[in-house]
């Protein structure tokens, strides 16, 4: 069994003792996914009830093991390296981080928005979990070796922005998402990593 964070906010791995807290912000409506909402959250909680292990299982997929990944317009495209990390406060869950990359390290397929994605649940937004646990993520995209990662958000969600740009992002582009997503505007940020060690230290 993997310990509880002591910390006030922190990324835990998925274990079975997170569950309970994390199927009670699925039964209030939240989901991982923005766009699928409701029908994602019952999707999970299907997965969840058939199998937990299973299901936590692929909140850790760095061989791109586990399903294909199904697009807000229903479509499915294969699914690519990534991670999953729950947010974690003092009440217990706050909220879901994703990290994602290539195997080969080249760009993301365009179905893949960025390398990042995360979401707080509503009742505890407006607390700054978003920006620590998007730091904290960043930290883990080094250990992957990535030497930057793109974030994108919607151009009316201006809290979005404000986390991405308080953790270095700087505004890459305006694009379209393409026909999966409803060809809508997105906006792609990117965030250069520095790597902890020797070529940190001054001249």
């Amino acid at each position: 069994m993997s310990p509880l964070p002591s910390s006030p906010l922190a990324l835990v791995w998925p274990a079975r003792e997170h569950l309970p807290d994390y199927i009670a912000a699925l039964e209030r409506g939240w989901s991982t996914d923005n766009l699928r909402g409701a029908a994602a959250a019952r999707d999970e909680l299907a997965q969840i009830a058939a199998d937990p292990a299973a299901f936590l299982a692929l909140m850790d997929d760095p061989d791109a093991l586990g399903p294909p990944a199904t697009l807000p317009d229903g479509t499915q495209r294969p699914r690519i390296p990534g991670l999953r990390r729950w947010i974690w406060d003092e009440t217990g869950f706050a909220g879901s981080m994703g990290l994602r990359w290539t195997a080969d390290g080249g760009p993301l397929p365009p179905h893949v928005l960025g390398h990042i994605g995360y979401t707080v649940v509503p009742w505890k937004q407006r607390r700054g979990h978003a920006t620590r646990a998007l730091a904290l993520m960043l930290e883990q995209a080094r250990q992957r070796g990535l030497a930057a990662v793109e974030i994108t958000a919607d151009p009316d969600n201006v809290a979005s922005q404000k986390v991405i740009l308080g953790n270095g992002g700087v505004l890459v582009e305006t694009f379209d998402k393409g026909a999966a997503y409803g060809h809508v505007a997105g906006l792609r940020y990117r965030i250069v990593l520095r790597r902890h060690g020797m070529n940190d230290l001054p001249a």
